[in-house]
């Protein structure tokens, strides 16, 4: 079963019984790390074209030079 849809019941839960979010997790079997997860940036084509640009500009930069550079620029 989705981790989704687990989710929504123990939403659904909480609203209709008034129960807290811990004992909605438990009923219906997720996690509370589960429950508060929010999802990443689901598209890394910036990234993708921030980290090409860089790359040109800069042939002779390692990982971790251009890792520090795009998160100085604020990327996450």
């Amino acid at each position: 079963m989705p981790t989704q849809a687990r989710k929504a019941w123990a939403v659904l839960l909480q609203e209709s019984h008034s129960v807290t979010i811990a004992m909605s997790c438990a009923i219906v079997g997720l996690s509370r790390c589960a429950y508060y997860y929010q999802p990443k940036l689901p598209d890394d084509s910036v990234i993708m074209s921030v980290l090409s640009a860089i790359t040109d500009k800069h042939l002779r930069w390692g990982f971790p030079k251009c890792f520090n550079r795009i998160r100085k620029l604020g990327y996450k």
